[in-house]
């Protein structure tokens, strides 16, 4: 391949012309027509726009370097003529000191691209007849009109070869190479063109000279306004309707038109639509069971035993509790928990452990079957063996393509820019500095956790602790609650702050990694980024799930954190409500912020340079400079969109156990992300440079990797988080005979068997509350859970046998239902193929049918030069093999 470049896309690669020989684009003024896509004669395209500042109208002093500027700008323009390009340069209307350069790509270079790039094109219309599903007239209901945007007209293609020409199907040489793949071809060679050498180093490539500033701006053109159709009778005015048919909040119900996308876009798009699209129709399915699940905790909450005695001032009201925190607390009542435990009994019931269950099912069906659908759009959009032939390699690659190795397969030499040597070392840095930033996460993640012990004896101090107190806002505003509101504002904001300090670290890391190609680059940095963003976002989730109220020891023995706090204990509703809370801050903050920061900054951006665009002049505005004042739309393109809604993905899975509607949120989330993603590309950004995908790149693996830890994660909350586990061992064990005192099976008395004796005397001086209001009360009970023996017992303090009937029990849970799971999740992934029956049977058809065409073709090439000979060879051959008799 880089033998190919060199003698093909770059004849003049290493070679910087003299001044006199430098070529120069024409000059042309504008036309005034707003929506024209041609050059000043009418007929050539513009495939590609160039922006840049003239530099004898800055008024700034460096004359030198903006010779040096001026003299790349001209050798880049230079070199780009030389390879075929044309070029015509304009100056703005509004703003005289801009030029824009429009670049047009002639059909012989485009031609000659497509070859060395691979590109597949047509051969014939595709002449395979489709069944139609039978949910067809259901579906229909939600399709865009095909009167307004006709179906594509599918083809069977093969990649193109310029001696094959007569083979592919050329009804107009104007129309073969759509405008998404001219601007492909264009941005190759930009790509790819030098302009300086200094020192044997090679300066090519459209982003240096962007980076450097030589450039504003490099991008293809929208083809016309979104909010009316084009003036030009010539354009079809595809933005325009995406605007219409997919952007509008109009058609937030209705399917994407996703070949249309893929036409304007190209497939990287494409793609990332398709599958956003179906997670979102998945998730339908989530969202029903979780709010039927959510509907079954409300109307069974009043039938809650264990809460009624909570709230029961009979039960409840005489139950003191011990204090929380050293010193500073005091002596409180267990029905300051019944508000919480009312809405505990809505989370915490027997429907959470079905939807549990449901979720570790319907996280591998969504995977199962989007593997389907991604096969189906390969095979539909032609990029089924695409990455191995069309792919190449990146310039920054190749530019430090210095070293000189043997290829094992060859056996013949190649340039690499490093030695293995060097590799390894490259890998060595990268991966340390990786988990350096990992672990200052954690590092972030304990100073919450320090910040919550400290300042829970600031809220228990401060906040009214009186046990005969009425206030209503005493219901709500306990220390606990206090600490995890604030803890979760605080862990939002490290949150957002680490991660636009690390997106810059894992860019310059990945950088200095220098991977191949565009995917491989994108798959380090999407499993960088990912791998912080899990510890940054999931980390506390973590914590209040699994570490906060389990270690805590009892109140005449309390375990330490760092040796100076007490370790934290759960809110008096359980952890399970902590955790709800927690979710709901972060995710909700995220969705806000990103909005703002995908949405609202472009459009108010955009909205300012209109505005001062329109006090300026009110001349007539050609497209390319409309555009220019739109948004770059970054080089990382669809990697954060992808980042968010893995994200999301992780919480609606990870720890749906604690929030059966979190699908149901997610829902509506994607409902309308999919159509402020739209209205963003079509509306408020510059057109991006269409791409090749095969499919979503390491995004996939990274979700099969959620999905099985989420299995884990969501058995554990049940087992060790909610209190599901505790009350049936107390409901089948305890509450009957030997170990209870009840005839039958019932959940009467659940809470004061569960609340362990301590003695007040038996407080350490370093523990012992400063308030003793209970001259007459010589104990006081542990939190939940705290199942120990009472003082006076000869294993007082320790735990009793209810305890470690509960931990078999947890355990038992845990590993049979992963077990469950995990062997339904093999089934499944057993009975649904990656590829259907169907899609493998017309990949097959179209690879034997292009073989056939093109053979036949060749045959008809041949005997039509060679003509009569043909014909007497041919019948020459069947006289030999004729048998003698005929």
């Amino acid at each position: 391949l880089v033998l190919e470049l060199n003698q093909v896309i770059i004849p003049t690669y290493g070679t910087v012309p003299d001044q006199q020989n430098l070529h120069t684009p024409e000059w042309a003024d504008f036309d005034d027509k707003p929506d024209s896509l041609f050059f000043s004669d009418g007929q050539r395209r513009i495939d590609f726009v160039l922006v840049y500042e003239d530099e004898s109208k800055k008024m700034t002093h460096k004359r030198s370097d903006h010779k040096k500027q001026k003299r790349k700008r001209q050798v880049y323009e230079s070199n780009l003529i030389n390879n075929g390009l044309q070029l015509e340069a304009t100056r703005s209307v509004l703003d005289e000191k801009l030029i824009f350069v429009k670049v047009h790509a002639p059909w012989e270079v485009l031609c000659t691209y497509a070859e060395v790039m691979h590109i597949k094109l047509p051969l014939q219309p595709n002449d395979l007849k489709t069944r139609d599903s039978a949910f067809n007239w259901f579906s229909r209901l939600f399709r865009v009109d095909e009167n307004v945007i006709k179906p594509e007209q599918e083809f069977f293609t093969a990649p193109f070869q310029k001696e094959h020409l007569s083979n592919f199907y050329i009804q107009d040489k104007d129309t073969f190479f759509n405008p998404a793949t001219r601007s492909r071809i264009v941005h190759f060679v930009l790509s790819r063109v030098e302009y300086a050498a200094k020192n044997n180093v090679k300066k090519f490539g459209i982003n240096k000279l962007l980076d450097t500033g030589i450039y504003k701006a490099a991008f293809p053109l929208h083809d016309s306004s979104f909010r009316h159709l084009s003036t030009d009778p010539d354009c079809p005015s595809e933005r325009y309707l995406l605007y219409r048919e997919w952007a509008h909040p109009k058609n937030i119900f209705k399917l994407q038109p996703l070949d249309f996308i893929r036409k304007y876009y190209g497939e990287k798009i494409g793609i990332y639509f398709a599958w956003l699209g179906f997670y979102t129709n998945m998730l339908i399915v989530a969202a029903v069971v979780g709010v039927a699940c959510f509907l079954y905790g409300c109307l069974t909450k009043d039938n809650c035993t264990w809460s009624q005695e909570v709230c029961d001032p009979n039960i409840g009201g005489n139950i003191i509790m011990c204090p929380q925190c050293d010193k500073v607390c005091t002596y409180w009542n267990l029905t300051i928990t019944c508000e919480s435990s009312k809405k505990l009994c809505i989370f915490d019931s027997f429907g959470t452990l079905v939807f549990a269950v449901f979720m570790g099912i319907w996280v591998t069906l969504f995977l199962e079957f989007w593997k389907r659908r991604q096969a189906e759009l390969e095979y539909e959009w032609d990029t089924v063996e695409y990455l191995e032939q069309e792919e190449q390699v990146r310039p920054e690659y190749e530019a430090r393509c210095t070293h000189v190795v043997m290829n094992e397969i060859t056996q013949q030499e190649e340039h690499v820019p490093y030695t293995a040597c060097g590799k390894c070392m490259r890998m060595t840095f990268c991966t340390s500095a990786v988990f350096f930033w990992i672990l200052l996460i954690i590092a972030s993640v304990i100073g919450i956790i320090v910040y919550r012990l400290s300042v829970f004896l600031v809220f228990s101090a401060t906040l009214s602790q009186h046990i005969s107190g009425t206030e209503a806002i005493r219901k709500y505003l306990t220390p606990q609650t206090a600490t995890s509101v604030t803890a979760s504002l605080i862990s939002f904001v490290v949150i957002m702050v680490l991660n636009v300090v690390y997106e810059k670290v894992a860019i310059l890391i990945t950088d200095f990694e220098l991977p191949r190609t565009q995917t491989d680059y994108e798959n380090s940095l999407t499993t960088k980024m990912f791998l912080f963003q899990f510890v940054n976002y999931y980390s506390s989730c973590f914590y209040i799930a699994f570490f906060k109220g389990k270690f805590v020891g009892h109140p005449g023995n309390p375990v330490y954190w760092l040796g100076k706090y007490r370790n934290e204990e759960c809110d008096p509703g359980g952890c399970l409500l902590e955790l709800t809370t927690q979710l709901a801050i972060i995710v909700g903050g995220k969705a806000i912020w990103n909005n703002i920061q995908e949405v609202l900054l472009p459009w108010i951006k955009n909205l300012s340079g209109r505005y001062c665009a329109a006090a300026r002049s009110e001349k007539v505005v050609p497209r390319w400079e409309q555009d220019y004042h739109l948004q770059p739309i970054g080089k990382l393109g669809l990697f954060y969109e992808y980042l968010e809604m893995v994200i999301q993905f992780g919480f609606v899975t990870l720890f749906v156990a604690s929030f059966p509607l979190a699908p149901l949120l997610a829902l509506i989330n994607n409902m309308l992300e999919i159509r402020l993603d739209a209205w963003k590309l079509t509306t408020q950004f510059r057109r991006m440079v269409p791409q090749k995908a095969q499919h979503i790149g390491a995004w996939q693996p990274i979700m099969q990797g959620i999905a099985i830890l989420a299995v884990v994660t969501n058995a554990m909350i049940i087992a060790f988080t909610s209190d599901m586990i505790p009350r049936l061992v107390y409901y089948w064990s305890f509450s009957v005979p030997p170990y209870g005192s009840h005839s039958i099976h019932t959940m009467k008395g659940y809470i004061n068997s569960t609340l362990s004796v301590f003695n007040i005397s038996d407080f350490k001086n370093a523990s012992k509350p400063f308030s003793s209001w209970f001259a007459n009360q010589t104990t006081c009970r542990q939190v939940y859970r705290d199942l120990r023996y009472p003082p006076g017992h000869q294993h007082q303090y320790e735990h009793n046998i209810y305890y470690w009937h509960v931990i078999a029990a947890k355990l038992a849970f845990v590993i049979v239902m992963e077990h469950v799971i995990y062997f339904v999740k093999f089934i499944i992934s057993y009975l649904i193929p990656d590829v259907s029956e169907k899609t493998k049977s017309k990949v097959k058809r179209e690879k034997y049918l292009t073989q056939k065409l093109l053979h036949e073709n060749d045959l008809k090439v041949v005997k039509k030069t060679m003509g009569k000979i043909a014909d007497k060879i041919i019948k020459g051959v069947d006289s030999t093999f004729r048998p003698k008799a005929e």
